[in-house]
């Protein structure tokens, strides 16, 4: 053995004995595995030992469970601490390795400092950074100038990150984002989990994919599938649609998305507005299902129509949708509004059908009949026409008397819109009529009864400006006091003003305004995360037990039973 390395050897021997003798935590001492070229500079290091790699290996310490190797180290015995130069290796058990070029370790406090060209790695992952903090006490690695993240799928990068080694959880914060080949996500805050790829946002984050977008404040995404769900200020842009509410889900690989309350989808094309608490969209069939205060709202000549139901759908592509409202139909714009069972409204057609037990007010005109179709025009797309098929019957208060009614009936009624006004009304078949006359002065003239084959009204202001009776009429007009009051109604007559809908909020009943909407878990009070992590990897690894990662806000399905279209 050469003299320099024997004299190396007496005077570790020497330092090994003497740092024994120094009071330290049991057990935290840094241990000096090989020191090499060795050296004192009391000047500039009052107090350390200079150790330096020779031309066989760099200089190595040990503590607790984790090895340093660098080029040169100085070394603090009685504080416990040193500083490590050049091509610096911290190794930790077999899964940790950090290597910078300049590293600070406390063994009192096992906190690590390592700056310049730092990067550290599980072996699935790799974290790089200008300057890191690494704490071996709670197995916590931090930054805060800048940083990324590289794994088999993903790099993350952020001005803040913190590295939960136990975990295998990255915090991320302040400008953070996500670069995926299928995907990017841009988000104030986010943990991700790297054995699962499982990210959950805090604050403003936005997913961009090929066919979506999704914004929210606070969610949850499975990276490898793009599956999630946001549950603040969630928005999807999808399909042609912006979908919004205060829970959102959504899975790429199924092409659907759910919401739950206050939702307002919005079709882009189209310029139609759904709004609901519970609602479903199927990119695959082009298809919306919505319910809980449903209500569909289209813009008709400056004016908004809006058409509710306990459940509507609306299926077909942009130039040939079908919206159907489904049990307690009804629907309301400012000249318009009716009710019935069921309503089927097809864009491909301009017609909009009211089904079982229809009724339509158009102004104070209240007609009824077994079947009732609004007909638009498919170039203009106003109101074009009206159908009413079977037991055709229209009413209207005497609005000068105000203790008769105006009405007229027949099998089938016919009207025509000019300019969205109803002008023309012809009724056939089997027709009759009742209607109060007035002279210029508002003095009752008479009220004329009438039988023949056909009627038609002309209208001026939603009121009888006009009748021509056709083919063989039969009636008379009879002075108020020879007709009696039990013969001023015809067959069939019912009024039913009360159930008249004359604003956009009579559309929905007691049950709709007194919907208890579903709590959404995690808006109120903060979700335990890792613990809400563990019970996700738990699940999808146990077959029998497995469930959607988006149990935990997905609500249940509502039943659709099969409604037979006209």
């Amino acid at each position: 053995m050469d003299l320099k390395r024997i004299s190396f050897f007496i005077f570790a021997f020497s330092f090994f004995f003497s740092s024994a003798q120094i009071e330290t935590p049991e057990g935290r001492q840094i241990n000096i595995v090989y020191g090499a070229n060795f050296t004192k500079d009391e000047v500039q290091f009052p107090g350390a030992s200079i150790f330096s790699k020779d031309d066989e290996r760099q200089v190595q310490f040990e503590h607790q469970g984790a090895d340093l190797w660098c080029d040169i180290a100085i070394f603090y015995s009685q504080e416990n601490r040193l500083k490590a130069i050049g091509n610096v290796r911290l190794q930790q058990g077999d899964s940790i390795e950090m290597n910078s070029s300049y590293m600070s370790y406390n063994g009192d406090s096992k906190l690590a400092k390592a700056w310049e060209k730092v990067d550290l790695t599980d072996g699935q992952m790799t974290l790089t950074t200008d300057t890191l903090y690494f704490n071996r006490e709670k197995q916590e690695s931090f930054y805060n100038s800048g940083g990324k993240v590289v794994d088999s799928v993903n790099v993350l990068t952020s001005k803040i990150g913190t590295y939960f080694t136990e975990l295998k959880k990255v915090q991320f914060r302040n400008d953070v984002h996500i670069d995926n080949p299928e995907y990017i996500i841009d988000s104030e805050q986010l943990d991700y989990y790297r054995i699962s790829k499982n990210a959950y946002m805090y604050g403003p984050s936005t997913i961009t994919g090929e066919e979506y977008k999704i914004y929210c404040e606070r969610g949850f995404y499975d990276t490898k599938i793009e599956q999630g769900y946001g549950i603040k200020n969630t928005r999807i842009d999808y399909d042609n649609k912006i979908i919004e509410g205060d829970s959102l889900y959504f899975d790429k690989t199924s092409e659907f998305a759910s919401a739950t309350n206050n939702i307002q989808i919005t079709d882009t094309i189209n310029n139609g507005v759904i709004r609901a608490h519970y609602a479903e969209v199927f990119k695959a069939k082009d298809s919306v299902f919505a319910t809980k205060r449903a209500v569909s709202i289209n813009l008709v000549q400056q004016d908004s129509l809006y058409m509710h139901g306990d459940t509507l759908m609306v299926t077909g592509k942009p130039e040939a949708r079908i919206l159907r409202a489904f049990r307690n139909a009804k629907f309301y714009k400012t000249d318009l509004s009716g009710k019935c069972d069921s309503i089927h409204s097809e864009e491909k057609t301009g017609i909009t059908q009211l089904i079982k037990n229809p009724i339509l007010w158009n102004v104070d005109n209240q007609i009824t009949g077994d079947s009732i179709h609004l007909i638009s025009d498919l170039e203009t797309e106003k109101l074009d026409s009206l159908k009413v098929l079977g037991n055709a019957f229209i009413i209207s208060l005497d609005t000068i008397g105000k203790t008769g009614y105006n009405q007229a009936k027949g099998k089938d009624l016919f009207g025509k819109f000019i300019e969205n006004e109803l002008k023309i009304i012809d009724l056939i078949r089997n027709t009759e009529v009742i209607y109060y006359m007035y002279n210029d002065d508002d003095e009752l003239i008479g009220i004329n009864k009438t039988i023949c084959s056909k009627i038609r009204l002309l209208m001026a202001n939603s009121d009888i400006e006009d009748i021509t009776f056709f083919v063989n009429p039969d009636g008379d007009i009879f002075p108020d006091k020879d007709l009696p009051i039990e013969s001023r109604k015809l067959k069939g007559f019912i009024w039913r003003g009360d159930e008249r809908i004359l604003s956009k909020d009579d559309i929905f009943d007691e049950d709709d305004n007194n919907i208890e909407l579903v709590k959404i878990r995690g808006i109120d009070n903060p979700i335990d995360i890792d613990a809400e992590e563990k019970e996700r990897q738990e699940n999808e690894n146990d077959p029998v037990n497995k469930i959607s990662t988006a149990k935990a806000i997905k609500p249940k399905k509502v039943a659709i039973k099969k409604v037979q279209s006209p």
